[in-house]
């Protein structure tokens, strides 16, 4: 049997698209490649988009920004002083893992509420603080590196 160009190219071709499906297979089965959508429920969130909005506007009822600062402990979060009868939950976002998002109740204490160290990994951080406060609804959010 001779070996000509057509020869080569055919076989050139069948390597490269065994290549190819051999990183596609890989990358679907194997558990180390997992991939999460961005939030479960995408279009019932994006419903509820305006009323995220105008909870943000919110905000400006404080009398100061809501702070946030790494400390040895965790993550600290420091509210204004006049929200001591707020009422709400911290949900904690993390992009790159879905199994490490959770979510904690808002209990102040002298007007600050600690994270956990041992809840949050190093990395990126999505926070966002659903509130309570005078009868209307806040939403505080940031983004954060821990």
């Amino acid at each position: 049997m001779k070996f000509n160009w057509g020869t080569g190219l055919v076989i050139g071709m069948c390597c490269f698209v065994s290549f190819i499906l051999f990183f596609v297979i890989k990358m679907s089965t194997d558990t180390k490649y997992d991939y999460d959508l961005v939030v479960e429920d995408y279009y019932g969130k994006e419903l509820h988009f305006q009323q995220e909005i105008d909870a943000e506007k919110n905000l400006n009822l404080f009398s100061e920004e809501i702070t946030g600062k790494k400390t040895t402990e965790g993550y600290m979060l420091y509210f204004p002083e006049t929200t001591e009868e707020i009422e709400g939950n911290i949900s904690l976002y993390r992009p790159s893992n879905k199994k490490l998002d959770f979510t904690i109740p808002l209990k102040l204490e002298e007007g600050k509420i600690l994270i956990p160290d041992n809840q949050l990994v190093d990395g990126r951080w999505d926070i966002s603080v659903e509130m309570k406060y005078q009868g209307k609804e806040i939403l505080f959010k940031k983004s954060i590196t821990y």
